[in-house]
């Protein structure tokens, strides 16, 4: 299992974002169908599921480049066709607008 965990934030050079209270959270949850928040209330998280690992491990690449460009990144494990990702900012202490973009581009790179 490829279990790849790390966030570009802080000292890293991602830019700094400003953490999201609940209400906030609750409401951009509204709009990203299948994400939820984790149970520590810090990230949220999604599980994709693919045709197979060829399709997985494509979409983990396509992440993986948007992640790059936003220069923050998910933590996030594969088993053959699922991929679960979590994002969180750990320099803000929680979730942030940010998380909640690469969200949206995680639906987009899987077609949902």
């Amino acid at each position: 299992m490829a279990n790849i965990s790390g966030s570009g934030t802080g000292t890293s050079g991602a830019p700094e974002s400003t953490r999201l209270d609940a209400s906030a959270i609750s409401a951009a949850l509204a709009d990203r169908p299948g994400w939820s928040l984790c149970d520590d209330g810090l990230a949220i998280e999604k599980e994709f599921t693919f045709k197979g690992f060829n399709a997985a491990f494509g979409f983990m690449t396509r992440v993986a480049m948007a992640a790059e460009r936003a220069n923050h990144h998910p933590d996030w494990s594969n088993i053959y066709n699922r991929v679960q990702i979590r994002w969180t900012t750990h320099s803000a202490g929680g979730i942030t607008d940010l998380d909640m973009r690469l969200a949206t581009s995680c639906d987009r790179l899987a077609g949902s």
